[in-house]
């Protein structure tokens, strides 16, 4: 009776730890590279999982989404969907484009973001007079993106 009663808790103990360490395997990505990582990032727009807005089409143009004072830093023919998929973050005005492009784009497909559309227009706008600006505000959309649902 004592050996078959360890045998079963030894067992039990297996299927436990076993079950613990999956769980934590299945919440890791691994070793693939995931794009997305929540439903209002940049990742998550540029991957094209979800309808964009009618509002911002894919083809609109940076300059005409957010104005013609954009032309002093970024190229006139830019996309917002390529804005969304940039990888040069170390940049900071690069990195402020990608993080104002999935804001304004979350402002319209997500009820309670905390942006509206003309904010994220207009503090893009204003975080263009500095590298300090453009990070600081870079950084603010990232944390608005992320809390996102």
């Amino acid at each position: 009776m004592g050996k078959s009663f360890l045998l079963s808790r030894l067992v039990l103990i297996i299927f436990v730890a076993h079950f613990a360490a999956s769980k934590v395997v299945a919440t890791r990505p691994g070793f693939l590279y995931t794009r997305t990582r929540g439903r209002c990032t940049p990742q998550f727009w540029s991957s094209k999982r979800e309808a964009w807005p009618r509002m911002v089409p894919q083809r609109s143009t940076v300059s005409k989404v957010f104005g013609s004072g954009v032309f002093e830093r970024y190229r006139s023919d830019v996309t917002l969907l390529e804005s969304t998929g940039r990888n040069d973050e170390e940049n900071a005005f690069a990195g402020l484009l990608k993080q104002a492009s999935a804001a304004l784009l979350n402002t319209y497909a997500r009820k309670g973001f905390p942006y509206s559309a003309w904010e994220v227009k207009t503090l893009f706008i204003q975080a263009l007079v500095s590298k300090e600006a453009a990070a600081t505000q870079a950084k603010q959309f990232s944390i608005a993106n992320e809390a996102c649902n």
